[in-house]
């Protein structure tokens, strides 16, 4: 078994550092991360995992020391569900577990409904379904206020400051404080190293720019797409959602009707902790997930 990272080349014509743990024989299960994070996102979870599955955990387009290529157009959801499936053939994955949490839930969630032949089980932590979420941003006073943020990270104005005492602020500041609070000492000192790599806070960024999720200002009444009363095609994978309960910006309401879109739905609540519960309480996630039976 190992964990370093390996440097890896995909057939969408980026590098991804990944870290492989387990052995290759084992069930194999994919973890992604989001923002603003890393492999790093699973440190409490691989170790557990790897005793009996073959674990690939990626640094992302855009993040640390992966691909960052140049331009909004290239963090679109599609490119990297196409790095997802890319990485699991290099590894002569057919089909695997996929688990993701915030962005990396996100792209789990397109991978479930785009290719459901190659996504044996889901696992999502903290991150919407499209169809909730952005429903939620147009019914939801509370969950709009809490998405403004996103608003915020796609003003382009960001990028020049976010170098040394700026980066720093960055996280610091009000409207990324409440990702990123809980990412103290020497995990602080490790993402710092990370968000300062040539271009990372730009093309990180990047993914919240090239989302076509539309997120209204408090008290803006913009025309409603079609879609959202519409019916939306199911997520037919088995699907365990684990939901940390004091996520300050995603909040239960996420929740709300995941039934009807998720046939095989279990959902997992994590009482006390808040966005990042993959590392916040990580034998609570650990426990859900073999509770279901990874």
């Amino acid at each position: 078994m190992t964990d370093a990272l390996q440097r890896v080349s995909l057939s969408t014509g980026v590098e991804l550092d990944v870290q492989v743990a387990g052995s290759r024989d084992r069930p194999a299960v994919i973890l992604l991360h989001g923002f603003p994070e890393s492999h790093r996102t699973w440190r409490d979870v691989v170790p557990e995992l790897a005793r009996d599955h073959f674990v690939l955990a990626p640094d992302q387009r855009g993040y640390a020391r992966s691909s960052k290529p140049a331009g909004v157009e290239h963090y679109a959801p599609d490119r990297i569900v196409a790095d997802l499936l890319a990485l699991a053939d290099v590894f002569d994955l057919d089909r695997f577990t996929l688990v993701g949490h915030d962005w990396g839930g996100a792209i789990a969630w397109m991978a479930a409904l785009q290719h459901p032949d190659r996504i044996a089980r889901l696992v999502i932590v903290n991150a919407p379904h499209p169809l909730v979420f952005q429903r939620s941003l147009y019914d939801d006073p509370a969950q709009r206020a809490a998405s403004q943020y996103i608003r915020r990270f796609r003003d382009t104005s960001l990028d020049g400051g976010l170098i040394g005492k700026g980066l720093e602020a960055f996280f610091s500041s009000t409207f990324a404080q409440v990702l990123t609070s809980a990412v103290v000492g020497k995990d602080k000192a490790a993402y710092l190293d990370e968000w300062g790599q040539p271009g990372a806070m730009t093309a990180m960024l990047n993914w919240y720019r090239a989302s076509a999720v539309v997120v209204p200002e408090p008290g803006e009444d913009p025309p409603r797409p079609a879609f959202l009363d519409a019916p939306f095609p199911p997520v037919t994978p088995p699907t365990l959602v684990i939901w940390g309960m004091a996520d300050k910006a995603l909040l239960p309401v996420q929740m709300d009707g995941l039934a009807a879109l998720v046939p095989d739905l279990t959902i997992a609540r994590v009482e006390g902790a808040g966005h990042f519960v993959p590392w916040e309480d990580a034998p609570a996630v650990l426990a859900a997930m073999r509770h279901w039976g990874i």
